[in-house]
């Protein structure tokens, strides 16, 4: 599986999906115009990538500042795929970067914790 790395623009994260080493990253911001058309090759991508695990290990590092409604709708789709293939055996590890002073984001990957529980979420304040 080809892995992938999009440098972060101002309305899009950055986007690095080390498959081979089983790391998926996104950082920054995201309220692209077309969420559907950003979001749905890198949900493909990963679909593609779980479909071929077993028992393996993933770490997922999500370092988002700001994201629109309709970034949350696909990034939630994101956070369910990766749950799934929890419950089918593999183990994935959610750190949860969060600006210390941001109860929004905060609270946001509370609930991703509470809706994907078979997710290891681990939320870590970023010190200003």
């Amino acid at each position: 599986m080809q892995n992938i790395h999009l440098s972060a623009t101002a309305a899009t994260p950055e986007v690095d999906f080390r498959f081979d080493s089983h790391q998926l990253s996104l950082k920054g911001e995201s309220y692209p115009e077309n969420a559907q058309s950003f979001y749905g090759p890198l949900l493909d991508a990963v679909a593609s990538y779980l479909a071929g695990l077993d028992h393996a290990q993933i770490t997922v590092d999500v370092q988002l500042a700001y994201f629109n409604s309709s970034s949350t709708k696909l990034l939630m789709n994101l956070f369910e795929l990766l749950n799934n293939s929890a419950v089918k055996g593999n183990y994935v590890t959610l750190n949860w970067h969060y600006d210390e002073d941001d109860d929004t984001i905060l609270e946001f990957g509370q609930e991703i914790a509470d809706d994907y529980p078979s997710l290891d979420f681990h939320p870590r304040a970023l010190v200003a």
